[in-house]
């Protein structure tokens, strides 16, 4: 963040005067933002940042990629009501969530395998969530443990995230772990007990984990350590056969590189240990399951103390169903598109999950958010909380840490200035009369 100006006038009048001016203060020294500030120039220049898998990876949808453009142009559904003369001069960004009161109402979404947009990962997300007051949620799929992103950034808010695995003992494990690590809440997703038929990942053949990335959280968990040692133990025998090519030899040593966590040794005796590959193979049968049900969930109270948020909900009826389980929150999500082509898009049944809910736990809100306008929008129509996926990713691409950080702030510089043109002055008073349907 920049301190060109610390005595600006500009600090006291909220972050939309104060990023501004700091941009256009370090402009006059020829000095522009680390990551462009117009979203799809900042898609563009992640592009540019990252390998072709890895931009696939973060960038695409499901089959033809119609719910990522639907949850687009849902909010091109929507109006702003431009409110003058109101006296805006002094604006309140805060929320009320989880029974805390938050600066601000965005938090970080769950993004896995991070390190292949930035070397530094989740640490770096978690450091720029720390300094910008933003919580951050972490992923099952990280690609560093948990632990380890406390200590890097013991000062930030966590939750985690969990994907319901096929283990029991693993999921109770994991969510040990994240209350032991701090984290203040659980959120399950619940839209990938399928793997989503992710088009642009099958036409490059790629998918991350089975080259041992984004895996970090499991092979540091001792219940999955066991369950990979006892796969090896019966896979003992000839190793199958595979085609040696550049690319596997590449693959077979990023694999070895993240068995240390297992083997307790260097990439050499990795090469030559099981477990690295056991790993992988002991993931690939675990991650997630179809068989997940809502008798299933009751599970989690028995694993956790702390609140949970269930993430995936898109129909008002299981809102419903997610409010009679007893959970601590309703994430309204489509996976960013990630998950189901021509999917409903969240935006379109906000109102009627608002309305369900009608306030009685909070309402994270997710997929297709861009910038601080679509924050405003979806606060207006009924969201407590909007988290950020993709722009975050894309941020740390083109400039680690701080274009996290900077991509928050734009974010929220964005929401500060449509929340005082709309003629309000604190994100409480924001609702639908705020808004004209297109």
């Amino acid at each position: 963040m920049s301190t060109v100006a610390p005595r600006d006038p500009a600090a006291a009048r909220g972050i939309s005067r104060r990023t501004q001016s700091d941009i256009y203060r370090a402009g006059i020294a020829g000095t522009r933002p680390r990551v462009p500030v117009d979203p799809d120039a900042l898609e563009a220049a992640a592009r540019r940042a990252l390998s072709a898998e890895a931009f696939a990876y973060v960038a695409g949808g499901a089959g033809a990629e119609r719910t990522v453009a639907a949850n687009r142009a849902a909010f091109g559904r929507w109006q702003v009501w431009p409110r003058p003369l109101r006296d805006v001069a002094e604006r309140d960004l805060s929320v009320e969530f989880l029974g805390v009161r938050r600066p601000t109402p965005l938090l970080l979404a769950p993004l896995g395998v991070m390190e292949l947009a930035h070397r530094d990962a989740d640490v770096a997300v978690a450091r720029a969530a720390a300094s910008s007051g933003v919580p951050y949620t972490l992923s099952t799929q990280a690609s560093v443990p948990m632990e380890e992103v406390r200590d890097a950034a013991p000062g930030g808010v966590r939750m985690f995230q969990l994907y319901w695995s096929a283990s029991d003992d693993l999921n109770a494990s994991l969510l040990r772990r994240a209350e032991a690590s701090g984290c203040e809440a659980i959120v399950i997703t619940l839209d990938t007990h399928l793997l989503g038929w992710r088009t642009r990942d099958l036409d490059l053949a790629y998918l991350p984990f089975t080259r041992g990335l984004g895996i970090a959280q499991y092979t540091s968990d001792p219940v999955f350590q066991q369950l990979v040692r006892e796969r090896a133990r019966a896979a003992r025998g000839p190793a199958e056969a595979v085609r040696l090519t550049p690319k596997t030899v590449a693959a077979g040593i990023s694999i070895a590189r993240k068995g240390g966590p297992l083997t307790g040794a260097g990439l050499r005796e990795n090469l030559r240990s099981p477990l690295p590959r056991a790993a992988v193979e002991t993931f690939l049968d675990v991650f997630s399951t179809p068989a997940l049900t809502w008798e299933m969930l009751a599970r989690a109270r028995e694993w956790t103390s702390l609140p949970i948020i269930l993430k995936g909900i898109v129909h008002p009826d299981d809102a419903s169903r997610a409010l009679d389980a007893g959970v601590d929150g309703v994430w309204i999500s489509n996976h960013g598109g990630r998950q189901l082509d021509q999917s409903v898009p969240t935006l379109a049944v906000l109102p009627a999950i608002a309305d369900r809910v009608a306030g009685r736990v909070p309402i994270v809100f997710d997929s297709g958010v861009r910038g601080g306008a679509d924050a405003f929008i979806a606060l207006a129509l009924g969201a407590t909380m909007v988290a950020l996926g993709r722009p975050s990713a894309y941020g740390l691409a083109v400039a680690g840490e701080q274009g996290v950080a900077e991509v928050i702030r734009n974010v929220l510089a964005e929401l500060d200035i449509t929340l005082g043109l709309s003629g309000h002055t604190a994100i409480a008073d924001v609702d639908r009369a705020a808004l004209r349907e297109a």
